[in-house]
């Protein structure tokens, strides 16, 4: 990505008006629109940021981005919102001034967007930790709840805030957020009774309706169609892009993290269901005998069940809808209302239940976000607050008045701001301070304000005027007041020029504010600003047992009967105005003008008349003449002389001394008039646009010049080091070739000479071998010569003993022929050197039969040897083991088969290396032959319990498996035999001698799963142990056993295979245990 090194860089259009040339309201727009169609929304007028609001997802608010204009001068990089953030941070941070960010604009033009991009860049910029993330996190969560309850779908913004919104965000010394204090201004409370077409009710009504659970819907006693309920419009109930029950659920979860209980979540929401119930009473015309029309409430459901949400009597609240009472001094007055001031009541109570409940919601944020420390904070103030409205068919109304009386104000205190800010600066560079003429709104704020001859003082007078009040009534007090002011105009005032204004209707009055002329229609004035809610309805609202309702309604506690007035809404709003310009004159101001540039909410479209209108009465253009009234631009020394050095051959490439010298140097070297400039202290000011430009245009042909030069030396340089690269790639080339064609003529060369040696050695041999072959074929023939001769000497020396035995030599050479072909062939059929191997090759003639079988016993017992002779000691044992386990089982036992390819172990517990068993190791002083896991049965029950079973050349161990710990001990003198079954199963019994002292609890009956290893070792100690008597091998599948004083049956029979195939014990009686082995296959 480019990072851009100044605002001048690569600009589209200007980047910042107070450059702009010529300055007329058209060049304004098209710089505006040609901005707008390259994405770039962003626009500067000095330090205030012009915004357009681009109705899609733009990629420049990523975190790639939050970096690259972090800790940037602010003129640094393109215009963007994340720079006056930056320089907002900053300078609270780095030089202890507090900010305030003001954010202006009409409904969608993103003012709301704008105050989440500086709060989320100031969350990513500044420290991190646990509380740090935690403070800041609340602070972020507080916008959606302040939306669903503040926002509203209008005709000109789906999520459009209908109050003004103030916060102070507190950070600590080192630039860390501790908490905030949020102020709402404002709220435009009349929708909730009543929604113009297209637009809908505030979000939280439809957001709790499409998203809350069925069960919280039948605790509030609240159903999801919309149309039940007559505070809601149907026209306008969805909207493409807002899904109302995702939203819910995200503003549940940001109460939570805001700080609010469950219960506290839970009154709301019941506040909330009763506004709606509070919607669905009708009241109906009832009269009396006396001739007073009184009123009464139709369906009395809703009331029951509002009265149930909130805690109240049924019939104290039905009574406050139906009659006032009114208190002078010691004197009350019950008066019956009619149906009409009936549903005035109802929309009034709806209307003040909503707003102070939104007002207790910002009281209950503050108090979970503000700071906890005592100590003093820094202070960044960010204003998200309604633009200046005028509706073009003259539907101004007091809204529109109080709003625009704000924006006078916040106009005031920004022109005085700026001015003040300029002549800072201008003392602070030591250049001359020359008063400025602009227009200053005081005298329009003073035709509101003042406290004698002020619209607001005549309004709040009018309505505390005994007698008939009526907005007439107040117009002919204005036409009286102000109707010789200069910014006032009325049919009726004393002014006669405006006596045959048709554009100004009878019951209109009309203020020339800053931003242009604006049509007040004076119906409803005296009644909203009034805002009167009967106290009958506020002691009724104390009466609830509801937890919220005592603090939402304070005057309505009995004890505390206040017969004055309380005081008028335009009162109220002056006072907060005030407070906020005095809140603001203590802080450094940043402002942020955002700019709808279309009706459609759709992008792309460009509307110069809404523009234009809205240029207007945001006062852009006054901003930017007010800021180039002095000097349009101004830079510190080092970036202008850094910028513009190449204009002058003494300052290029290097100048050596102070910055100052340098940029004076450059200007008089460029022959720019004296009254074009001035030279600061830090700062060179330049007076005129045409100047900057005339150096930027400079500076853009002498860069083109230093391009074309820097061009010229680099293709120079390249065709350079391309020639120098062909010359000695050529002599390369040339030596490999030379070198390849050498090679090739030696190939060729030392070819040729190999052939002919090789015809040479060819020719050679041939005739040697002629020759050799020719001698070969003289001995041939004289051997064969001689051969013959000696043949026939014999032949005729042993002719005469031939014929008597020439059968006898025939008959014993055949014979040893035939010997020699068996021996031969038998040696090469030989069997393997296995003992096991019974094969043996097949005897060729009978006569060989004795020595053939005579051969196989030989060879037989001699690859025994063989065999033999490879065994050592230990495997020998084993084997004689197998043998004595075959001599004792074979053929008796159905389990011996499958022993026969398991190798005896011997010690399959490891009880020597097993730290389990160390304690029990310990007790036995002999060799262990064997140790295993067996069960012994007990004759109760015929179950097994688990034993350690150690042999030993003297004795066998019975030991507990878990601890160890030595059962019995038995000297193997003392085993007279042992019994097993014929069957699968690895029962035993080890039968001890009488009268000995290991028989005094009888005979042991166990079960093993290596029966026949165990039985073979114990055998063979008893077979090799001189003092020992032999071992004797009972097999038989019926045997006793004595235990203690009785002797048992053990008894084995055969059964099906049933879950397991394992044999198991069952007692029958006191004489017979009965065995049970499965059949196998």
């Amino acid at each position: 990505m480019e990072v851009k090194t100044s605002l001048l860089d690569n600009m589209i259009g200007v980047g910042d008006m107070v450059l702009l040339e010529p300055l007329t309201a058209d060049s304004f727009l098209e710089n505006l629109r040609n901005r707008f169609d390259h994405n770039e929304i962003y626009t500067y007028i000095g330090s205030v940021v012009i915004s357009l609001n681009p109705y899609r997802s733009l990629p420049i608010y990523t975190p790639d981005k939050v970096e690259e204009y972090r800790n940037r001068n602010f003129y640094e990089l393109s215009p963007h919102i994340y720079a006056l953030a930056d320089e907002a941070y900053r300078s609270l941070r780095d030089q202890d001034k507090d900010q305030c960010i003001l954010i202006t604009g009409e409904s969608g033009a993103g003012k709301t967007e704008a105050s989440k991009l500086v709060m989320s860049y100031v969350a990513a910029v500044c420290g991190k930790g646990q509380e740090v993330n935690k403070v800041k996190e609340q602070l972020l969560q507080s916008n959606p709840v302040l939306e669903a309850f503040g926002n509203a779908k209008t005709v000109r913004n789906d999520n459009s805030s209908r109050f003004g919104k103030y916060m102070d965000i507190e950070f600590d010394f080192k630039g860390d957020p501790l908490g905030g204090v949020i102020s709402n201004y404002l709220l435009e409370k009349s929708r909730v009774v009543k929604q113009p077409r297209g637009e809908r009710n505030f979000h939280i009504f439809y957001q709790l309706l499409s998203g809350a659970s069925d069960e919280t819907l039948k605790k509030l006693k609240l159903e999801r169609d919309f149309s039940k309920y007559n505070y809601l419009s149907l026209d306008s109930a969805a909207v493409n892009g807002l899904d109302d029950a995702a939203n819910f659920r995200t503003v549940r979860n940001a109460m939570q993290i805001v700080g609010f209980m469950e219960d506290e979540l839970h009154s709301v929401l019941e506040l909330v269901a009763a506004v709606l119930k509070l919607g669905n009473i009708e009241f109906k015309h009832e009269s009396r005998c006396n001739g007073i029309d009184e009123s009464r409430i139709k369906d009395k459901n809703d009331l029951k069940e509002m009265c149930e949400l909130l805690g109240i009597e049924q019939s104290v609240l039905e009574r406050a809808f139906s009659y006032r009472t009114v208190e002078a001094k010691l004197e009350k007055m019950s008066t019956t209302l009619n149906v009409a001031q009936a549903y005035c009541a109802r929309d009034a109570l709806a209307k003040n239940l909503y707003s102070r409940l939104f007002s207790w919601l910002v009281t209950r944020i503050n108090e979970s976000i503000k700071a906890q420390t005592k100590a003093r904070h820094k202070v960044m103030g960010v204003l998200d607050i309604y633009g200046f409205e005028i509706f073009e068919d003259g539907d101004n109304s007091f809204e529109q008045f109080v709003i625009n009386y704000c924006n006078e104000k916040l106009q005031q205190i920004f022109i005085e701001l700026t001015l003040r800010e300029e002549q800072e600066e201008y003392v602070r560079e030591g250049i001359e301070w020359t008063n400025i003429e602009y227009f200053n709104n005081a005298i329009i704020c003073d035709l509101i304000e003042n406290n004698q001859n002020g619209i607001l003082a005549m309004l709040d007078e009018e309505c505390l005027r005994p007698g008939t009040v009526t907005d007439e009534t107040f117009l002919d007090k204005l036409n009286t007041i102000c109707g010789e002011h200069q910014h006032f105009e009325s049919r009726l005032s004393k002014n006669s020029k405006f006596l045959t204004d048709h554009s100004l209707p009878h019951n209109c009055f009309r203020i020339q504010h800053y931003a242009g002329k604006v049509l007040y229609r004076v119906e409803g004035f005296v009644d909203k600003n009034n805002d009167l809610l009967y106290r009958d309805l506020s002691q009724a609202m104390f009466k609830a047992n509801h937890n919220l309702m005592k603090q939402l309604f304070p005057e309505g506690n009995p004890a505390k009967v206040n017969l004055k007035r309380p005081p008028t809404a335009g009162f109220q709003f002056k006072a907060s105005v005030g407070t906020l310009m005095k809140n603001l004159q203590t802080k450094n101001p940043n402002y942020i003008r955002c700019i709808k540039p279309n009706d459609k909410k759709t992008p792309h479209i460009f509307t110069d008349s809404l523009v234009r209108h809205q240029v207007s009465y945001l006062g852009l253009m006054e901003n930017v003449r007010v800021r180039r009234a002095g000097y349009a631009f101004r830079q510190p020394y080092e970036p202008c002389l850094e910028r513009y050095k190449m204009l002058c051959r003494r300052t290029w490439p290097h100048w050596r001394g102070p910055a100052r010298e340098g940029v004076e140097v450059l200007m008089g070297d460029l022959q720019v008039p004296h009254e074009e400039f001035s030279y600061g202290r830090s700062k060179i000011f330049i007076r005129n646009p045409r100047t900057l430009f005339f150096l930027e245009e400079r500076r853009r042909q002498c860069l083109r010049d230093l391009a074309t030069l820097i061009q010229k030396i680099y293709r120079g340089w390249k065709c350079c080091s391309r020639f120098l690269l062909l010359k000695k790639s050529q002599v390369v080339v040339a030596a490999w070739y030379r070198r390849y064609a050498q090679q090739k003529k030696y190939q060729q060369i030392k070819s040729a000479t190999t052939v002919v040696q090789s015809y040479t050695r060819g020719w050679q041999a041939r005739k040697l071998l002629r020759e050799l072959k020719y001698q070969k074929k003289c001995e041939k023939a004289a051997t064969t010569i001689a051969a013959y001769w000696h043949g026939t000497q014999v032949r005729r020396e042993y002719r005469k003993f031939f014929r008597a035995n020439a059968g006898k030599k025939i008959y014993n050479f055949a014979i040893q022929r035939i010997a020699q072909k068996y021996f031969l062939g038998l040696k090469s059929s030989l069997p393997s050197m296995s003992p096991i191997d019974k094969s043996w090759p097949v005897r060729p003639y009978v006569f060989l039969d004795g020595v053939h079988s005579e051969l196989r016993r030989i060879f037989h017992l001699w690859r025994c040897k063989k065999y033999r002779s490879e065994f050592t000691s230990e495997k020998k044992a084993v084997f004689e083991e197998k043998l004595e386990a075959s001599e004792l089982f074979k053929d008796k036992k159905t389990l011996y088969p499958s022993s026969v390819n398991q190798p005896f172990k011997g010690d399959y517990l490891e009880i020597s290396k097993n730290p389990k068993y160390q304690k029990l190791s310990s007790t036995v002083d002999e060799k262990v032959l064997l140790a295993d896991v067996v069960n012994k049965i007990n004759r109760a029950n015929g179950k097994g319990t688990a034993r350690i079973f150690l042999l030993t050349k003297k004795n066998f161990i019975l030991a507990d498996q878990k601890t160890g710990q030595v059962k019995a001990s038995v000297p193997l003198p003392d085993v007279t035999s042992v019994s097993v079954s014929t069957q699968s199963d690895g029962f035993f019994a080890l039968k001890l001698r009488e009268g000995s002292a290991s028989a005094v609890k009888g005979d042991f009956l166990l079960s093993s799963e290596h029966l026949i290893e165990l039985i073979t070792k114990l055998h063979h100690v008893g077979v090799t142990a001189a003092d020992q008597e032999q071992l004797n091998v009972d097999i038989s599948d019926e045997f006793l056993v004595q235990f203690k004083q009785d002797k048992v049956c053990v008894k084995f029979i055969q059964t099906p295979p049933k879950n397991g195939n394992g044999a198991s014990c069952k007692r029958r009686n006191n004489r017979l245990l009965e065995v049970s082995v499965p059949l196998t296959v």
